[in-house]
């Protein structure tokens, strides 16, 4: 019998021998299911969305949709989807993670975002959001969400979120740009400053009468951030702030500028500055190049090419000043009779510079009915990243002296997928009778992580010492097939299957002067699936939805064993997969100009994983001495229940006013969990106990439209045994109230002029960082 990957493999040749004359970026497949549908009212209102029958809950932003809204990075177009969380921290954060209806921003890989069909999935690592730089903000023509593990075309890390982002292709010559300048109004600890980005993006396009297309897009942005983090002292449970190890009375300076406050545990705190590289100034390019062809009238291909490059500094801010009111950045400090120590790193700056390339190419068959088949490969590839972090404060280290430091490299870590699709398709008079929709298909895709870190004498050039490094590599290999059955005209039935394996190998890790080597690992997946929908009549349709999703550990998780000079970081190489057992019930019903849908959602998930940050060794089962601790654990179960409301009016009251409005509430705890009894009963980290968005757009007339939008995110907890009681501060896990307003007047029929602002109230909300303050927008855009 041939091992379990050789057959794989054999499959993967037979299916690309079937396919290739046929032959896909998303897939036949996946295109039938995505293809969005336009459906007309009786008043002539048109809203677009995905299929009705498709598996799960699903929403839908059209490019004029998102025009409601100040978007300025791609990740903006998510704020106000239904139970879906962002965590943006300010314009041009290369962070910011998606968070959905069971998970928080803790489990990033169980959210799949595709561009065009393809992966932009960065599942190298927790802080590794999606790569959303790839993605052209001027050529955004819609973007879709799937909700839960319901279809079997997708990777198992759908068992959250799915989000579908679609590109324009040109009609004909399009041209077409915009200029935004955004400022931001930040204050807080009594230090207050303005952060101000800028953006530039144009996009051209052309359909020729031979069938070829092609189109570019360039985007430039300069951006600063609000402070992130900042620089903290602890006292212990008595109030009582423990002096450091051996002070000397001779070199502890007093100070002023400290300030107090309790932490998100409700412990007294000493606050000394933004620190660890707190304000972060970024400059980011964006080159984006498609071109495609239709070969015959049933035989199309498309090419892309992308490449992001950034540039960032960061700097830090202290509130010490000694006696004679000169800026105090490390050292023994006294204050109010408490003595601090404030190490030399604390308020070190760092730069990165990095750039990344991604390629693809598809080929499809677009016949009406019967057999269709694609392929799609694509490669992302981390060309540079080069982050240098200082070991001393800002005035040591931008000294014409300098001080040490260490670079951290990732060159040539990324990801490549492959992907062949079939279909069949009846048409009337076969001998299924037109009641069967056959797709199936074959999924690679293969991350590598390469992170080197290196000791240097001075941190702003050289290569320096190797000191530490991680090493992996990780692959699945998936075969899936699905079919729509319609049982009646009213009633369908979907019935799915995907077979998962999954290796890791080449795992490495070298810190603290020793080294591992991991041997290979090789798990298996089996995901059923099964939607029943039911068309009660035109306007109202009940679907029922199950499905297993498996979640395999990424090449971080797996192999990081950082070490700093203040915190540690535990990975674990017999991670298990995490399985989501999910079951969706809900209800669509369309009028005129209105659509309500309801969804109650059930999810299951054994072995869920677990990454966090925490001060407590004891959280990390550790008795390592260290200020800060990383680790990655396998929760026994998480079980999540909720409900969720989206509805949609056009033309409400009076022409012109549209609404779009959810809401949300979620119950999510750990049922099991032996390593950690204490935590068995506790809500599960980040997911909030409600969400609600509310988005109105009025058209006044041809010229002008204004929108007004709330965003509302409920409680939610950061600590695994729920000890935040106090989370509306920096470090905690608040709760979100946020008004969002916006503006615009076409003053030609080429020229649009839009002013905005985000957090009009200026409300402060933490998702552990401080979300940015009131943020002002202009922007001017222009269209040929």
């Amino acid at each position: 019998m041939f091992p379990f990957h050789v057959r794989l493999h054999a499959l993967a040749l037979a299916c690309a021998a079937t396919c290739l004359p046929l032959a896909h970026a998303q897939g036949v497949a996946t295109d039938n299911e995505l293809a969005p549908v336009v459906v007309t009212g009786s008043k002539g209102t048109a809203r677009s969305g995905l299929p009705a029958g498709l598996p799960g809950s699903t929403a839908t932003k059209t490019f004029d949709q998102l025009r409601d809204q100040n978007l300025v990075n791609p990740e903006d177009a998510l704020q106000y989807q239904p139970n879906t969380t962002v965590r943006k921290r300010y314009i041009g954060d290369r962070n910011a993670l998606v968070a959905g209806r069971s998970f928080g921003t803790l489990q990033p890989s169980r959210a799949l975002v595709y561009l065009d069909g393809y992966l932009i999935s960065n599942f190298l690592g927790r802080f590794d959001a999606p790569r959303w730089n790839m993605i052209s903000p001027e050529a955004i023509e819609r973007v879709d969400m799937l909700y839960g593990p319901y279809s079997a075309l997708l990777p198992g890390n759908s068992m959250g979120t799915t989000v579908a982002v679609s590109q324009r292709a040109p009609k004909g010559l399009e041209v077409s740009g915009r200029v935004i300048a955004a400022r931001q109004s930040f204050d807080q600890y009594g230090h207050k400053d303005h952060y101000d980005a800028q953006q530039m993006s144009l996009h051209l396009g052309q359909r020729l009468d031979t069938g070829l297309w092609f189109s570019g897009d360039v985007n430039h942005q300069d951006s600063t951030s609000q402070p992130m983090q900042y620089g903290t002292g602890l006292a212990n449970a008595s109030g009582v702030f423990v002096p450091p190890t051996n002070p000397s009375p001779t070199a502890v300076t007093p100070v002023t500028g400290v300030v107090y406050d309790t932490d998100p545990k409700g412990l007294k705190r000493a606050i000394f500055g933004a620190n660890a590289g707190a304000i972060d100034q970024t400059v980011q390019d964006t080159v984006n190049l498609r071109a495609g062809y239709r070969f015959t009238p049933t035989v199309e291909g498309s090419v892309m090419a992308s490449w992001w490059g950034n540039q960032s500094k960061t700097r830090n801010v202290t509130f010490l000043r000694d006696a004679n009111g000169d800026p105090v950045w490390k050292g023994d400090v006294s204050h109010n009779g408490n003595i601090f120590r404030i190490v030399d790193s604390s308020f070190a700056p760092s730069t990165r510079d990095e750039s990344h390339q991604q390629l693809g190419a598809t080929v499809k068959t677009r016949n009406a009915s019967g057999w269709n088949g694609s392929m799609v490969i694509s490669d992302y590839r981390i060309l540079n990243d080069e982050a240098r972090q200082a070991s001393q404060p800002d005035p040591v280290a931008l000294s014409s002296g300098g001080s040490s430091g260490t670079l951290t490299r990732r060159d040539g870590t990324g990801w490549n997928t492959f992907e062949v699709q079939g279909t069949w398709t009846p048409s009337a008079g076969d001998w299924t009778d037109g009641r069967h929709a056959l797709a199936f298909g074959l999924h690679r895709n293969a991350y590598k992580l390469d992170n080197t870190v290196a000791d240097t004498t001075n941190w702003r050039q050289g290569e320096g010492t190797l000191s530490q490094y991680y090493r992996g590599k990780t692959e699945v290999i998936a075969l899936y097939a699905q079919d729509a059955w319609r049982l009646q005209d009213d009633l369908k039935l979907t019935l799915g299957w995907r077979e998962e394996q999954f290796r890791a190998l080449d795992g490495r890790q070298f810190a603290l002067n020793q080294a591992e080597v991991y041997p290979r690992r090789t798990l298996r997946g089996h995901s059923p699936k099964a939607a029943l929908a039911w068309s009660v009549r035109d306007d109202l349709i009940l679907k029922l939805s199950a499905g297993r999703g498996v979640r395999f550990p990424n090449v971080e998780e797996l192999y990081n064993g950082t070490v700093t000079s203040t915190a540690r970081t535990f990975s674990d190489p017999d991670l298990r997969a995490e399985t989501s057992d999910a079951v969706e019930l809900s209800a669509e019903k369309t009028w005129d100009a209105q659509r309500l849908r309801v969804s109650l959602f059930h999810e299951d998930v054994k072995d869920a994983i677990l990454r966090q940050s925490t001060t407590d060794a004891t959280v990390c089962k550790t008795n390592t001495v260290a200020l800060n601790y990383t680790c990655v654990q396998n929760v026994d179960r998480v079980k999540t229940s909720g409900i969720e409301f989206a509805w949609q009016a056009q033309d409400l009251f009076i022409r012109g006013l549209s609404l779009d409005t959810t809401l949300a509430f979620t119950h999510a705890k750990v049922a099991a969990n032996a390593k950690d009894p204490t935590s068995v009963g506790k809500w599960w980290l980040r997911v909030p106990k409600e969400r609600a968005t509310v988005q109105a757009g009025y058209q006044l007339n041809a010229d002008w439209r204004f929108s007004a939008g709330y965003r509302h995110e409920g409680r939610a907890y950061n600590d695994v045994y729920n000890l935040d009681i106090n989370p509306h501060v920096y470090g905690g896990v608040s709760s979100v109230n946020q008004l969002d307003l916006r503006g615009s007047h076409q003053m030609t029929r080429q020229l649009e002029l839009a002013l905005g602002v985000n957090n009009a109230l200026d409300a402060r909300a933490y998702q552990s960082h401080p979300y940015p303050g009131r943020t002002l927008f202009a922007e001017l855009r222009f269209k040929l």
